[in-house]
């Protein structure tokens, strides 16, 4: 019986005091207490085992089981438990009260030397260290570091001139194994060695973990304190993921303040780990992985970035759908859990077949291959596009662009407008930033930037920029806005944002509202923007978030009501003073960028008697639709709608009144068909009014 096989038999036969005889060998054959089947493997074994039975007779019959069994990832084959000695490092505190490991990394994070983001994970490696279970450092495998330590055999009185009187060798007597253990700090030092002291290496070889966590000193030439170590030790931020805190993250910290009295990292930020559509980690065995060297042929490099960084959320989890691309018509085909490990696949729509990473076959490996991406990546390749158009705009506006100081008396609604929404972005993202909330400095850039910079300010100065009076003002500034934002941008589009920054040099080299300074070389060394609280202006902030409001709502009718772009519609604003006083020196906006003109604000604004409306904080739209809509289009399609809502109606109340249906349905069945009754008839009633609305107004 073993553990792995038979755990509850196993636990009877120790409750039993049964008695526990080895039968492996270290390399997983049986050994000589296996008598007849010594030297076989497991599964031979066992198939002998079943033969020598049926040859005695004693098989009724053979049945075939499945047992989930714990496999080794490299062999594929099953583990089976092995005693063996292996070195441990001491965890708990010592006997004469000073603090252990397991103690001085704990004290690291509870007393703030260290930081885990999202601070949540800091109870999981709290609650690991705090069991202080001894550290098991072997490994019996053919390759790592090799356990510093040796075994000596000899003369107890040579051993102790040997190695007892030097100070880089720690000498310790094995009883049980009658031997010497000896640990030098370097090298022994073999010539000097006495030829009746017998040595031999533990042929163990260090966890790997071990060596990974002396990787923040070791790199840096430590032992010897190199100006590398006294630079770069200790370390800003650690980036890692959840799955290694305790394997990894806390055994440097322990390990850095063993071998040099101090943390290796003052943060640590765990990053998100990236699911496929159903839920399972990416992994190239399963499949489901996405290679990023397809996403950047599909979508480009920044766009991979920008994807990624805004899916770094605090919720860890990140799910994203993998598709195939048909290389043939380069339509996406949706990958599942059978056809991502198949070697070829046939394109649904356009019957081409293409590869994947496990064609294998010449007939195969010679098809196309298919790129594996997701559409994730979509929103960040048109936010690119977004930018780089926005930015070419800017670049060819800014043909004559002369440095100098920027009179603030001059500056226009919209350039105080762009320099505060500036001031407040920086803010935002520098602080989300600093505290590791990537996502949202990623959402406050592209919010600003797209409808913002690119859709808002952009189209406002574009009158300016070709008026000589105005042109100065509006270039500096622009110049300016564009410098702020691409700065900003650059952690998250690097290859864009240097591109437009070289381009950018070109127009204006030099560049800034008060003191135009040079800009440097390279965007990657220019310094991260400052917070201009002089120019932030709460209330102008505001009143164009109330303008972008309300100028969404105008777009949105008239998109809806399909009315031209270049046909002019009027709109009056029911809404408080407050919101008034904000609005109506909006007004040249609403008509340059809507088409739209304003005939009444206040609070007793009525509604035009044929009008479309929509709901802005603080008050309320109504567009003017007498003169774009077709009076007798619209009754008829009322009517149309009229006539539907009756037959849904009548198809329900039939339904309720079968007393076969209401006797057998569950009781959350009838009530959701009642509800939807009650909402037809609702329905029935307003759309009943706005067609009686319609008919008083043709002409009798």
């Amino acid at each position: 019986i073993t553990p792995a096989h038979d755990p509850n038999d196993y636990e009877v036969g120790k409750r039993q005091s049964l008695p526990m005889i080895n039968i492996l060998n270290p390399d997983g054959t049986l050994n000589d207490n296996a008598g007849p089947y010594r030297g076989l493997t497991l599964k031979q074994a066992r198939e002998r085992v079943v033969a020598d039975l049926d040859g005695l007779g004693l098989v009724d019959k053979v049945e075939g089981r499945e047992i989930d069994l714990a496999h080794s990832d490299r062999s594929k084959t099953p583990i089976e438990p092995y005693l063996a000695d292996q070195w441990f490092v001491k965890m708990g505190d010592h006997d004469d009260g000073r603090k252990g490991l397991a103690q001085m990394a704990m004290d690291a994070v509870t007393d703030g030397r260290v930081t885990l983001h999202p601070p949540r994970y800091a109870k999981g490696y709290l609650d690991w260290l705090s069991e202080k279970r001894d550290w098991p450092v072997s490994r019996q495998l053919w390759w790592g570091h090799r356990i510093p330590v040796w075994y000596a055999t000899g003369p107890e009185r040579t051993i102790q001139a040997t190695f007892g009187r030097r100070t880089d060798v720690a000498l310790q007597f094995d009883a049980e194994n009658q031997r010497w253990l000896v640990c030098p700090l370097d090298d022994l030092r073999p010539e000097a060695i006495s030829r009746d002291i017998q040595l031999s290496q533990d042929p163990d070889v260090l966890d790997t973990w071990f060596s990974s966590a002396l990787w923040p000193h070791s790199t840096l030439g430590w032992p010897e304190n190199t100006p590398e170590l006294q630079a770069f030790y200790p370390t800003n931020v650690l980036l890692t993921s959840r799955d290694i805190i305790t394997l990894w993250v806390a055994r440097m910290v322990l390990a850095g303040l063993y071998n040099l009295g101090q943390i290796p990292f003052h943060q640590v930020y765990i990053h998100p780990k990236i699911l496929d559509g159903f839920g399972e980690g990416m992994s190239k065995s399963k499949g489901n992985g996405v290679d990023p060297l397809d996403v950047i042929a599909k979508f480009g490099a920044d766009a991979l970035r920008f994807a990624l960084t805004s899916m770094a959320t605090e919720t860890q989890d990140v799910r994203m759908p993998v598709e195939f691309e048909c290389p043939h018509c380069e339509k996406t085909i949706e990958q599942t859990q059978k056809n991502r490990v198949l070697p070829r696949i046939v394109c649904p729509h356009c019957g081409g077949a293409f590869s994947t990473q496990w064609a294998s076959k010449p007939e195969d490996a010679a098809l196309p291959r298919g790129m594996v991406t997701s559409e994730r990546f979509e929103v960040a390749r048109n936010f690119c596009n977004k930018l780089w158009n926005a930015a070419r705009f800017a670049l060819l506006n800014l043909s004559g662009y002369t440095p100098g100081q920027v009179d603030r008396s001059r500056l226009a609604i919209e350039d105080r407008w762009m320099l505060s929404r500036l001031a407040t972005v920086t803010e935002q993202v520098t602080a989300a930033i600093e505290t590791f909330r990537f996502a949202d400095a990623a959402r406050s850039l592209y919010d600003f930037a797209w409808d913002e910079f690119c859709s808002f300010y952009l189209e406002m100065i574009k009158t300016r920029l070709q008026d000589p009076r105005e042109r100065e003002v509006a270039q500096r500034v622009l110049a300016h806005a564009l410098d702020t934002l691409l700065r900003l941008l650059h952690p998250v589009v690097p290859f864009l944002t240097e591109e437009v920054w070289q381009l950018l040099a070109l127009h204006a080299p030099m560049r800034g509202l008060d003191n135009p300074s040079a800009a440097a070389e390279s965007i990657c060394i220019a310094p991260w923007p400052a917070v201009e609280k002089s120019l932030q202006d709460a209330e102008i902030e505001a009143r164009f978030a109330r303008f972008a409001a309300v100028l969404g709502g105008l777009r949105e009718i008239r998109s809806r009501q399909n009315i031209l772009p270049k046909t002019p519609i009027r709109f009056t604003v029911r809404c408080d003073d407050d919101a008034a006083a904000l609005l109506r020196p909006m007004a040249p906006y609403f008509h340059s960028m809507a088409g739209a003109s304003a005939d009444a604000w206040g609070h007793s604004v009525a509604a035009p008697p044929l009008s479309a409306s929509f709901a802005f904080p603080g008050g309320e739209v109504f567009v003017d639709l007498s003169a774009h809509i077709d009076l007798n289009a619209e009754i008829e399609r009322n009517e149309k709608e009229l006539a539907k809502i009756d037959g849904f109606i009548a198809a329900k109340e039939k339904k309720l009144a079968n007393e076969s249906f209401v006797s057998r349905a569950p009781a959350d069945v009838i009530a959701r068909e009642r509800d939807q009754l009650a909402e037809l008839k609702h329905r029935r009633n307003t759309t009943s009014a706005s067609l009686a609305d319609l008919q008083s107004r043709q002409p009798s």
